[in-house]
């Protein structure tokens, strides 16, 4: 198993390494590189400066050219520089190849990335059979006649069915879905490891919350330790883990994160020939198209691909040359069994008749067509209880970053300054923009928006705030414009209702795809309109035979919640609340979301233009549940875990933008406490939300939450309202101070007391902290400890100190890197203040020849009570001359 750790690397190693790449030809080498690309750029990106600087050392590059990339990089960013420099060096020849590749090697001595260990290792391990299979991978086995026709014949079909990418038709465009080419349309979606992903298998709701943008702190700031990323054309070529070309590779995902999608593109970029020529054939099946009778693989391949029938016995005769896809694992009927099968169950013949996931475990295990290579995507829940074992490489599609979001945007509005403009204001919201790493959420998202940014003629609607805001947005616009002829207002009551009770019991009973029984069952009678919501799935091997889903889960959520509304039956609510309550995986998240979010009247008006009235009753009822939840007893429940909680209670407060009724929960004395939770940007949209709705917060802990300075901006202007607030161990830098300047200058301020400990803040600061400290007439006791405040620092703090209006009581330097200066600027400083009692100076650079200071801001400080001087560089001859200056009522400690 490749290591994640860094790797001493001696000049030995790096020239045994040199030696190694030098049996490779030039054009070898430049194959090699080429087969590498996006690892290596993907690499550089991580650190362009340390690269640089290894190229520079090795006389790779002159310092001069080291220093325009490092331009390019500030003018541009770390990916586009990688990329520039990749190409430079490759096209200047084998030497300055081979120097690239040296610097990488030598740098695993300085930090850690997964894809570089993988890439070396792949070559040394690998390195005899690497070269073969880059070719067999571009051009393919030489096949005969016959078997290259039925070839070319099947990626036609391939092609046909792949080429174009769908989409929901956005409402008022047309009916039915769009089509695009894939090849144009499509955008790049992350996948990595699932080494450190399979972990996080909670529920996949929790992705909406706060995945997306969890996602992307991996993704872009934990490289260096954790994330082996993975392009699709990798998925079958080595993998450092398994130690092997893989020959079954499992890829999960969130509903809607684009594994149908990812797979679409995969099929058909092999049909075109642009990667894995390896496979000779490549079958593409979909889960949900399976039937649930018995049926053999032979019966099953001649149904879905009957081009094949003729020749079938070849195609299958080299089972190595082959590559099956089972998309959608979480859709089938059948549950996949890996593991405690008996031997006798599984398929050992091709007309052995056994039913689907007994088909696809056989090819798994091996005991049907051994060397061939399966291919399955699946949701993230399934992994749990599927087991992995039997795949050799596991990976998380983790959906889009902030270039694709916006690039998705670009070609959805198709004018670049409505696109822009949506985009920005999404990236403004971070709740909605959380949302966009999901392809489908991506969609929803701009559907909804298009009325709001796109509308040429009167008022555009305003734009969502919340998710709920934004969904009833997307449902208004389905009902207003999704049908030439709108319906009557009761029939689209009765038909939404109908849908809705059909979409609640899915979600209780964890249903995705619904026959024609449950379509009656439900008295589901299909209206143009519905087409917005529902899909119709034709199984491709009997395309009379159709399934229903909804667009997306969330849709399916949205639309459960709203039929509580529509059709209000008291008894109802009370058990589906009751469900939610109880059910611990989060099931019900979302689904509680959307419904505390139907509760603000403003929220569902639109709604009633197109359905009636919706139940105020419900709204009250759901209100009155909100209502009775503790938040003092979520947080003090199970650390990390009623953290959560807790932050899920504030998103449903979020969504019902009730103030009143946040008020009303929170209770008097509000206490929060999130150390140790990682708080991520959208967490402190909802929580500055919160603190908005308090007229005081007697107490706000922050200590190690991994707020970021953006987090924090998102609490600045309700931060004058916490009287106590601990922001300590977050590696905060200066540009935040200026938010905790802002809250210390508000007029109204409340704040007693701050802890800013343990950060990033240096002396560049303190200039705009003493301004704020003569403006503030509430704070009493600062914690300024352990950040680099440096002589110079405590120059510009000290004339806050100065100021006969000052009332800080308790100051906290220790550790921040004062000099004996210091000492003579605070005995000078000190000298008048009427107010300081508390004084903590440890772990300074103090020495003896400060004496004299010392001594003087000792008995001249007129109200000091305790000074505290350990960890300093006095002599102990010192520390007890300094200790028998203690005056009554004065204590110092060492």
């Amino acid at each position: 198993m490749a290591s994640d750790q860094r790797r001493m690397v001696s000049e030995g190693d790096v020239t045994a390494f040199s030696v190694h790449l030098h049996n490779y030809t030039t054009s070898e080498l430049r194959r090699l590189s080429e087969y590498f690309l996006p690892d290596l750029v993907y690499i550089i990106e991580n650190d362009v400066r340390a690269v640089l600087q290894e190229l520079s050392s090795r006389n790779v590059l002159m310092a001069w050219q080291a220093q325009s990339y490092a331009a390019w990089e500030k003018d541009h960013d770390a990916a586009s520089a990688a990329e520039k420099l990749v190409a430079d060096i490759l096209t200047q020849g084998q030497d300055a190849g081979l120097g690239l590749w040296k610097c990488l090697y030598a740098l695993q001595s300085r930090w850690s990335h997964p894809n570089l260990h993988g890439m070396v290792d792949e070559i040394l391990e690998n390195g005899h059979n690497l070269l073969n299979e880059i070719l067999l991978n571009e051009y393919g086995y030489v096949l005969d006649p016959e078997l290259t026709a039925c070839q070319e014949a099947h990626k036609a079909q391939l092609r046909e069915m792949t080429g174009d990418l769908k989409e929901n038709a956005a409402p008022g465009l047309s009916q039915g879905p769009q089509s695009f080419p894939i090849s144009s349309r499509y955008v790049e979606i992350k996948v990595i490891s699932d080494r450190d992903f399979k972990k996080q298998i909670h529920h996949e709701h929790e992705a909406l919350a706060a995945a997306g943008e969890l996602n992307e702190y991996r993704l872009q700031r934990r490289t260096r330790t954790a994330l082996e990323r993975i392009t699709p054309d990798r998925l079958f070529r080595w993998c450092p883990r398994s130690r092997r070309v893989p020959l079954s590779v499992m890829v999960s995902g969130v509903a809607g994160v684009g594994k149908t999608t990812l797979v679409q593109k995969f099929v058909f970029d092999w049909a075109t020939g642009k990667h894995y020529q390896k496979f000779a054939f490549v079958f593409f099946f979909k889960f949900r198209d399976l039937m649930e009778e018995k049926v053999s693989l032979e019966s099953l391949l001649c149904k879905t691909y009957p081009r094949l029938r003729a020749q079938l016995g070849k195609v299958l005769g080299d089972p190595e040359k082959l590559l099956f896809i089972f998309d959608g694992l979480d859709e089938s009927k059948g549950g996949l069994k890996l593991t405690g099968s008996g031997s006798d169950e599984l398929c050992r013949t091709l007309g052995d008749i056994k039913p689907a996931w007994v088909l696809v475990a056989s090819l798994l295990r091996q005991t049907l067509l051994k060397g061939c290579s399966v291919l399955l995507t699946s949701r993230p829940q399934n992994l749990a209880s599927l087991g992995t074992g039997v795949f050799q490489r596991v990976a998380s599609i983790v959906g889009f970053l902030a270039k694709e979001r916006e690039r998705y945007f670009s070609m959805f509005f198709g004018d670049e300054k409505v696109s822009q403009e949506a985009f920005r204001y999404v990236r403004d919201s971070q709740v909605l923009y959380t949302l966009c790493y999901n392809p489908s959420y991506c969609w929803i998202t701009c559907t909804a928006l298009k009325p709001c940014f796109a509308t040429r003629d009167g008022k555009p609607p305003p734009a969502p705030k919340t998710v709920t805001q934004l969904f009833m947005c997307y449902i208004t616009h389905i009902l207003a414009n999704h049908s030439l002829e709108q319906p009557k207002l009761q029939v689209m009551r009765d038909a939404l209702t109908q849908v809705g009770w059909l979409a609640d019991y899915g979600i209780t009973n964890r249903i995705l795809v619904f026959d024609d029984n449950y379509m009656q069952a439900f008295n589901v009678k299909f209206y143009p309109f519905l087409t917005g919501f529902l899909a119709e799935n034709p199984k491709s091997q009997a395309p009379s035979l159709v399934t229903y889903s909804f667009l997306h889960l969330t849709v399916q959520e949205f639309l459960a919640a709203l039929v509580y509304y529509l059709d209000y039956n008291k008894d109802n609510l009370v058990d589906m609340l009751a469900r939610a309550r109880a059910c611990k995986e989060g099931t019900y998240e979302i689904f509680l979301r959307f419904l505390t979010g139907l509760c603000h009247p403003a929220t569902r008006a639109p709604l009633e233009r197109f359905l009636g009235k919706l139940s105020a009753d419900a709204a009250h009822h759901v209100i009155t549940w909100l209502s009775e939840f503790n938040c003092q007893a979520v947080q003090n429940s199970a650390g990390p875990v009623g953290q959560r909680k807790l932050m899920n209670v504030f998103t449903l407060l979020f969504e019902s933008r009730n103030r009143q009724l946040v008020c009303d929960v929170l209770g008097l004395n509000v206490c929060l406490d999130f150390t140790k939770f990682h708080l991520m940007l959208v967490d402190c949209t909802v929580l500055g939300y919160i603190l908005s709705c308090c007229e005081e917060v007697e107490r706000l802990t922050l200590n190690a939450c991994f707020i970021q300075d953006a987090g924090l901006e998102q609490l600045g202007p309700e931060l004058h309202k916490v009287r106590e607030l601990s922001l300590v161990d977050n590696d905060l830098k200066d540009p935040s101070m200026k938010v905790i300047c802002g809250a210390l200058k508000w007029p109204d301020c409340r704040m007693e007391a701050l802890s800013l400990k343990d950060n990033a803040f240096t002396s560049d600061c303190c200039e705009d902290l003493a301004f704020a400290l003569k403006e503030n007439q509430s704070l009493l006791s600062l914690d300024l400890g352990k950040n680099k405040v440096l002589d110079s620092g405590l120059s510009y703090l000290c004339q806050a100190f100065e100021d006969p209006h000052c009332r800080m009581q308790k100051l906290l330097l220790q550790g921040t890197g004062l000099s004996n200066f210091s000492c003579q600027i605070l005995s000078y400083a000190l000298a008048t203040n009427t107010s300081l009692q508390h004084l903590n100076l440890s772990s300074n650079m103090f020495t003896d020849e400060c004496a004299e200071e010392m001594r003087q801001l000792i008995l001249t400080c007129p109200y000091l009570k305790e000074i505290r001087l350990g960890f300093c560089d006095f002599t102990p001859a010192m520390e007890e001359h300094l200790k028998k200056l203690a005056v009554e009522g004065v204590k110092i400690s060492f």
